[in-house]
């Protein structure tokens, strides 16, 4: 047996035991190939775990997370104790990886097949950043490990139509093919060829033996030369490899290995069958670390050579040089705002079609995509001043990912995760459904990608309800009050009420390098609020834009395209000599942010506080109060022009008139 191999067993297998949690059977079947990937071909500086010339490594099936540990402490970068502390309180090892590039964890992983489309993504940043720089500075290639699992679910139709598409020759797959899940066995609920399907998407494809080195070796070699087509390796490997039973009878392909640990003498017959040390099986094999420690010292003889070369480019090129470095420092782009000329009364989405025009000019490291809906979405804005990225040619910096808003989401968070690239994808509001779980991952990851959603309520129109957003506003609200690990917003959202607050949204999307941003925008077009209106206010999550010198009765308060309905309806009001304070609030979660104070200046406790809402009514509830109203939603929509809806349903001046009228005679 391989010996190094064996020792990421033990450690995997132990691990799980010590925890008597987790998932070993996979951990124990990927070992070979995982073992010969980092001892033997994977490029990265011992010394500097971020630079940018590295390989990268993406793991799909987070739950194989033992088997990674394993191997990174077999580098230097987790110690036994934190192996033996699997799965506790306040541990890095946790049960499925959470992105830390210094301890060589490139990506959280967890929801499968999200991780190999990751590296996708990636893939596809480090073509774009080839084109730009040159071969000298992106000459690395992305590794992903992909299970039975990650196969099945349907994102990976969408990354193997796209990869294969685009010709990612750095794009090399190992499907750890064990014909094992979690319940049943694969061929219960598949029976597809996977190589031919893989082949029909234009993919490079090899069948091994996963548990043959000499195999596994055989094709990273094969995969390394290839010019034109991303690589598949279907590894058929052994889930459980090297288990035993109590009885001592093989415990390897058995289902029961997948996500249990293996329990009393299982645990002790398989430690010693592997040739482990039951006194103490964490041990790292002295001749494994010697042949660890040796391949380091190889690496840094092939990054020193690596390194001269950048630096002798850095010398030719000081300008793109300096250019790369601000790229993937992670900071903010320096942007020129006041080239952005709005036109008063346009739908909002128009106005980020015009902040996308001046990205697309002044930030030459920006990605842009949408899911076939460029032309609707008007991510085109940005489209217009570049081209799409096509095989053979990354020259452009619009990624056309078709309809598959899933993938195209992971994909654009894997361009940042690769580093120097800053991501932005659009499509319609109630398609952000299909994004929801990537949209999750990326605020657990701090990927300050950028959503542009269009299409934000039932004025879609005649499209009818499958199309008209009732419940995603409420839903996204929900993830703008989380915060992340380290105490920042888990994700901002903006939802602008004329053309001038979507130029500062937009502003405050491209200077948040923390976490995504999401901005809501209209199809139809928007009054623009009333003039002598102070924008960047809207900084501060809510702000007051009419009557705030009045004395007033109540106060108004919406987002979007409601304010300039309320606006009309404050017009009726005055009529009845009711004074009204209008409130535009496009992020609850940096109004709730502020000081109390300010809260306390805009929204007074005491204040009588109708609200107005597109969507459902909780929406708004947290701000109007116990004591206030808010009119929304309580149903899905109909199929009608919009402005028809808007009378239908209740969102015109005259029944903002009669529901506050309404509400302040209670």
């Amino acid at each position: 047996m391989n010996r190094a191999a064996d020792n990421i067993r033990i450690l995997a297998v132990s691990m799980v035991e010590k925890a008597n949690s987790g998932h070993p059977g996979g951990a124990m079947g990927g070992a070979d190939f995982i073992n010969v990937l980092f001892s033997e071909y994977l490029v990265y500086d011992p010394d500097d775990a971020t630079w940018a010339g590295r390989d990268r490594f993406y793991l799909d099936p987070g739950h194989m997370s033992p088997m990674l540990y394993a191997t990174l402490a077999l580098q230097g970068k987790y110690t036994i104790d934190e192996l033996k502390n699997f799965r506790q309180w306040d541990s890095p090892t946790t049960g499925h990886p959470e992105r830390d590039i210094t301890r060589g964890i490139e990506n959280t992983s967890g929801p499968l097949g999200q991780g190999h489309t990751f590296a996708a993504g990636a893939a596809v940043a480090e073509k774009f950043l080839e084109a730009k720089l040159g071969k000298t500075m992106m000459q690395h290639k992305i590794y992903a490990y992909i299970s039975d699992g990650g196969i099945q679910e349907e994102i990976s139709q969408g990354t193997g139509r796209l990869a294969g598409a685009l010709g990612l020759n750095n794009l090399i797959m190992f499907y750890d093919s064990n014909d094992i899940q979690l319940s049943t066995d694969c061929d219960a609920v598949t029976q597809e060829d996977t190589a031919m399907k893989y082949q029909s998407w234009g993919w490079n494809v090899l069948t091994i033996n996963g548990n043959d080195v000499t195999e596994i070796r055989q094709a990273l070699d094969a995969a390394l030369t290839e010019q034109h087509r991303p690589t598949l390796i279907i590894g058929k490997t052994t889930m459980g490899k090297g288990a035993l039973k109590a009885d001592g009878s093989s415990y390897e392909r058995n289902v029961k290995t997948h996500g249990a640990p293996l329990g009393g003498d299982a645990y002790t017959k398989t430690v010693l069958n592997l040739g482990g040390n039951l006194d103490n099986p964490f041990e790292i094999f002295q001749e494994v670390q010697a042949m660890y420690d040796k391949r380091q010292d190889e690496l840094r003889e092939i990054v020193a050579q690596r390194h001269a070369e950048e630096k002798a480019w850095a010398e030719k090129n000081p300008e793109l040089s300096a250019q790369m470095q601000d790229w993937f420092s992670g900071n903010a782009p320096q942007i020129d705002w006041s080239k952005v000329e709005q036109k008063p009364g346009q739908a909002t989405r128009a106005a980020s079609s015009v902040c996308l025009s001046v990205l697309a000019e002044q930030v030459p490291n920006m990605v842009c995509s949408s899911a076939d809906l460029s032309n609707s979405d008007k991510t085109d804005g940005f489209l217009k001043k570049t081209q799409s990225m096509v095989k053979g040619d990354f020259t452009g910096a619009f990624f056309q990912a078709g309809v598959s808003e899933l993938t195209m989401t992971c994909m654009c968070i894997g361009m940042y995760l690769h580093g120097g690239v800053i991501p932005a994808c659009g499509t319609f509001f109630v398609f952000s459904d299909y994004q929801k779980p990537a949209v999750r991952l990326a605020a657990l990851m701090e990927v300050p990608i950028k959503f542009i959603w269009s299409h934000d309520a039932f004025r879609v129109g005649e499209d009818g309800p499958t199309h008209e957003p009732v419940e995603q506003e409420a839903q996204i609200r929900l993830m703008e009050k989380l915060k992340n690990h380290h105490g920042k917003d888990s994700v901002r959202v903006f939802r602008p009420a004329d053309v001038e607050e979507t130029t500062v949204c937009w502003q405050m999307a491209m200077e948040n390098m923390d976490t995504p941003t999401a901005l809501i925008l209209s199809r139809q077009a928007i009054e623009s609020l009333p003039e002598g209106n102070n924008y960047q206010e809207a900084r501060k999550g809510a702000y007051i834009v009419a009557g705030s010198d009045e004395q007033y009765d109540v106060i108004l308060l919406a987002s979007g395209s409601e304010v300039s309905t309320l606006v009309a309806g404050a017009k009726l009001l005055r009529n009845d000599n009711i004074k009204t304070r209008i409130v535009s609030v496009p992020s609850e979660g940096l109004f709730r942010r502020q000081s109390r104070e300010y809260q306390e200046s805009i929204l007074p406790k005491d204040a009588k506080i109708f609200g107005l809402t597109a969507g459902l009514p909780v929406t708004l509830q947290g701000l109007v109060g116990a004591n206030g109203k808010v009119f929304g939603l309580e149903s899905f929509g109909y199929s009608a022009p919009y402005k028809v809806l808007d009378e239908k349903l209740g969102f015109t001046a005259e029944n903002v008139y009669k529901q506050v009228k309404e509400y302040l005679s209670e």
